[in-house]
C-alpha cells in the first residue's frame, strides 16, 4: 500500500479503517482480475484514489461528518453511478451522481461492489455500451 494512503487510513477510527482496507482490497482484486498492471494508487483531494488508463478514477473515504459510513466516489461526469443504481439499486445505496455509500454496520454486498468496480476500472472501453456492457 502506498505510504501516503496508509497514513490517511491509519488516522481513521477502527471501524472505518477496517472498512477502507476491505474496499481497497476489492479494488486491487478487480484490477488484478482485469490484468490492469497500470492501476495507480495515489491521493486525490486527500482521499485514496485508483486510476487506470482505461478506466475512470475511483476515490474512497470516510468523513467525520458522516461517521457511520465509508464511500466510493466516481466521476460525476460519467454514467457510472446511474448505471450502478439501475443494476444494484436494491443492494447498494447511492447519493447523487457520484457516491456509493457503504454503511459500516452492514455486510458488504461484495459481488455487486466488485462488478461496479470492474465497470469503473475499464470505463473508457465500455462507456459507449448500453448499461456499460453489464
Amino acid at each position: 500500500m502506498n505510504s501516503e494512503i496508509s497514513a490517511v487510513i491509519e488516522g481513521y477510527p477502527p471501524e472505518a479503517k477496517a472498512r477502507l482496507k476491505e474496499m481497497r482490497k476489492m479494488v486491487m482484486q478487480v484490477a488484478k482480475e482485469l490484468e490492469l498492471a497500470d492501476v495507480e494508487e495515489t491521493l486525490k483531494w486527500g482521499e485514496p484514489s485508483y486510476i487506470s488508463t482505461v478506466g475512470s478514477t475511483i476515490r474512497m473515504d470516510w468523513k467525520a461528518k458522516r461517521p457511520d459510513r465509508c464511500s466510493f466516489y466516481f466521476s460525476c461526469q460519467s454514467k457510472l453511478v446511474s448505471t450502478f443504481r439501475e443494476l444494484y439499486g436494491d443492494q447498494l445505496q447511492f447519493e447523487g451522481n457520484r457516491e456509493m455509500v457503504l454503511p459500516l454496520n452492514e455486510p458488504l454486498p461484495e459481488a455487486a461492489i466488485k462488478h461496479c468496480l470492474h465497470l469503473a476500472l475499464q470505463y473508457q472501453k465500455v462507456k459507449h455500451l448500453p448499461l456499460l456492457g453489464a
